[in-house]
């Protein structure tokens, strides 16, 4: 029952962390200019990666025959993913300051005048 459980758990996450990945790459495609890319980048893909590595480290530890090497990989999983969430975000904000230190201007819609 317990491997059924942890199995959906780690299904749930590796999906929905994939779809995420899918969503950030397709924003990423759609946004007309430089600053509305890095959002769905900074924000999905952190997101995704989170779920996706949770999954992996729930997945690694085995109920059954429970070890101190599979505990510490999945700790050192979990690590990098708080890494990844502290990291990201940041590095996004840094490359919008340097994009606007660049001078580069952010897209604005042009309003159709048809009189």
């Amino acid at each position: 029952m317990v491997d059924i459980l942890i199995n959906g758990i780690v299904i749930l996450c590796l999906v929905s962390g994939v779809i995420l990945f899918a969503g950030g790459g397709v924003g990423i495609l759609r946004m007309p200019d430089f600053y509305s890319r890095l959002h769905p980048a900074g924000k999905l893909d952190t997101l995704g990666i989170m779920l996706m590595i949770f999954g992996l480290a729930v997945h690694n530890i085995d109920v059954h025959h429970l070890s101190l090497g599979d505990i510490l990989v999945s700790v050192k999983m979990m690590l990098i993913a708080g890494f990844v969430f502290h990291s990201s975000p940041t590095a996004t904000h840094a490359i919008v300051d340097a994009g606007i230190q660049a001078g580069m201007r952010p897209w604005k819609k042009v309003e159709d005048r048809r009189d």
